[in-house]
């Protein structure tokens, strides 16, 4: 009887996943951008901008007298529970090179990513106060032609980002207003934007977070 229960022990290890492999399988990507074209997204805005451009695998914002950006054309961005994960670098230039407009329930908000003189990260905009006045405010040295991952998580009770391995944002939801600055509004639901730089960005994805997720400190890559 021993033999025979350990036999069936055996071959139902046998025949389940991992915890590896179901991690792996819980984490379903859906790449935004395709390397090679501009499909599903549009310049964010109209006048005074750089041209938005495919080069390499990434899409590069060339400088403009202002800001120069592109916003996904797709309706169905979520509003929470979701991360979404790219690559940004900046070529040249002095100021933000990939900051991220995305959504925060019915509201928007822009993770700044190198603005203010090169240096700031932070969320613009929280109870009306930008990245660079609120709790948020950091300073990161980024260093030109270097590839950073920048994740975005939003969950329904936190905003979360990183910048490589490093946390830069971690704010409750409740009891703050989230928005974005008038120049990034042509950005919603979600662009990516430049000012008086040029940035390149790549490998754009978003998943929906498992129901663990919600609640638990995400996953190493």
């Amino acid at each position: 009887m021993k033999l025979i229960a350990r036999s069936i022990i055996a071959i139902a290890l046998i025949g389940a996943p991992s915890w590896a492999e179901e991690k792996k399988a819980e984490v379903a990507w859906t790449k935004l951008f395709d390397g090679k074209t501009l499909d599903g997204w549009k310049p964010s805005f109209k006048e005074f901008s750089g041209k938005a451009e495919v080069k390499d695998g990434a899409i590069v914002l060339q400088k403009g007298m202002k800001m120069t950006g592109v916003t996904y054309a797709g309706k169905d961005f979520p509003k929470s529970d979701y991360e979404v994960v790219l690559e940004g670098k900046r070529v040249e230039g002095k100021d933000f090179f990939c900051t991220t407009t995305f959504p925060v329930g019915d509201g928007f908000c822009s993770l700044v990513v190198g603005g203010w003189g090169g240096m700031l990260t932070g969320i613009s905009s929280i109870n009306g106060a930008d990245a660079s006045e609120n709790e948020t405010t950091s300073s990161t040295e980024f260093k030109d032609n270097k590839w950073y991952q920048v994740r975005i998580r939003v969950t329904e009770k936190k905003v979360e980002a990183w910048i490589g391995e490093e946390k830069v944002v971690e704010v409750e939801r409740k009891g703050r207003k989230f928005s974005t600055r008038i120049e990034c509004e042509e950005c919603q639901p979600f662009g990516l934007a430049t000012y008086d730089t040029v940035g390149a960005i790549r490998d754009i994805k978003l998943r929906k977070l498992t129901d663990a997720e919600k609640v638990a400190a995400p996953p190493k890559k």
